[in-house]
């Protein structure tokens, strides 16, 4: 029931897990999709190949170095000459713990705020300045429920980026909506991903105990979750975290 037609989405992490899913359902419901990777280019074309290369487009870049989000966003609205939605996606969780040597920890926080906090709040504000030229636009940032949930010792960072993330689009939905620049958070909780795999099957009955609904989220949820909030039909509800975890968690 959604339509996306005459909507150019950036889409970061996009050539796997839920990037892919929502590059994939906002191209369905009309779309042009820029499907943004970081390492796996021959995944992104093979997305682009499958929607169609008039409907989409493939752009790398490495968001742990200072910068590339600011690039990819501006060579994002030079494909079509505009953005009119952007999504960040794109995430890292490695794993460190306290037991671990001082210079391992402060690189892993440091790595993963630089991708999940620093290069999203670039290609925020590289978005809002482009949609005061349009009369405005959408913002999605895909957070996780371990934001206001926390996570294990081993995930701090993660934790910490994805709360982070939550305040900068509470920010910004304060500070712009005079200019109709719209932005929301959407919070998962654990996703059946082919990254999460590994994990999930070694600790399928935790998590099965963990969660009420008694599954895991299907990134289908998340994906349809974007195209909803993409659409523009809930312009009141900016500022709003929407949450996708089977009541594990509850605001």
């Amino acid at each position: 029931m959604v339509n996306l037609t005459g909507k150019v989405i950036l889409v970061t992490g996009g050539s796997r897990g839920i990037g892919e899913t929502t590059a994939r359902t906002l191209a369905a419901a009309g779309a042009q999709v820029i499907v943004h990777y970081g390492h796996s280019a021959d995944e992104a074309q093979l997305i682009v190949q499958d929607i169609g290369r008039g409907q989409a487009t493939a752009l790398g870049a490495d968001l742990t170095r200072v910068g590339a989000g600011v690039a990819l966003f501006r060579e994002a609205v030079a494909w079509q000459g505009r953005v009119d939605v952007l999504v960040n996606n794109a995430g890292i969780a490695p794993s460190v713990s306290v037991d671990e040597p001082l210079d391992e920890w402060r690189d892993t926080w440091a790595r993963t705020l630089q991708v999940n906090l620093t290069a999203v709040a670039d290609l925020c504000r590289e978005a809002i300045l482009h949609f005061r030229t349009r009369q405005g636009g959408i913002l999605i940032n895909i957070a996780s429920r371990a934001a206001f949930r926390g996570d294990n010792p081993d995930a701090m960072h993660y934790a910490a980026s994805k709360g982070g993330m939550v305040a900068l689009t509470r920010s910004i939905a304060r500070g712009y909506a005079h200019e109709n620049i719209l932005a929301y958070a959407v919070a998962p909780g654990w996703v059946r991903t082919d990254m999460a795999a590994h994990y999930l099957r070694e600790h399928a009955a935790e998590i099965a105990r963990d969660i009420p609904l008694g599954d895991v989220v299907p990134p289908e949820e998340v994906a349809n979750t974007v195209a909803f909030l993409a659409s523009g039909l809930a312009r009141h509800m900016t500022g709003a975290t929407l949450d996708l975890n089977g009541a594990s968690y509850t605001r």
